[in-house]
């Protein structure tokens, strides 16, 4: 079974649980906090969250906070975390295709079932063995490794 990592803060909340609702029955989810909707900050959540991808406790990850954009920034700041903020089935696509993206990123007024639609396309798209992305993607990681 897919192993799936989720973390938000206090505005993303409602949305995580909602998610977890929706998949618990699909993939073995790992909840990675926050736990209401008390005023909380996100970096603490998408750290933890980073780091169970880069471990391999789960394969993937969802991040949830008031736009998306912070999480996903902070998730991003975990060596090995390739995060994405995504909106579309196209991005969903490409953010795993493209860039072997770890973790998903959602904010907080993303409808349920457009978030499940995302989340099941992140998934199970696979990543390109295309010559161009691998090539891309190692100059990402020997960058992220010499400067971190």
């Amino acid at each position: 079974m897919i192993k799936i990592g989720i973390a938000s803060d206090h505005r993303g909340y409602v949305l995580k649980e909602q998610i977890i609702d929706r998949l618990i029955n699909k993939y073995e989810i790992t909840d990675c906090g926050t736990t209401s909707e008390e005023s909380v900050d996100y970096p603490d959540y998408a750290f933890k969250l980073g780091n169970l991808v880069v471990d391999k406790d789960v394969d993937f990850g969802i991040a949830i906070c008031g736009t998306g954009i912070g999480i996903s920034i902070a998730c991003n700041k975990v060596k090995g975390v390739r995060c994405a903020k995504v909106d579309t089935i196209e991005e969903a696509i490409a953010t795993r295709v493209d860039n072997d993206s770890n973790i998903i990123a959602f904010g907080e007024k993303m409808p349920i079932d457009k978030a499940i639609e995302l989340i099941e396309k992140f998934v199970e798209t696979k990543t390109s063995e295309e010559e161009k992305h691998i090539r891309r993607r190692q100059k990402i990681a020997q960058y992220e490794e010499e400067q971190c």
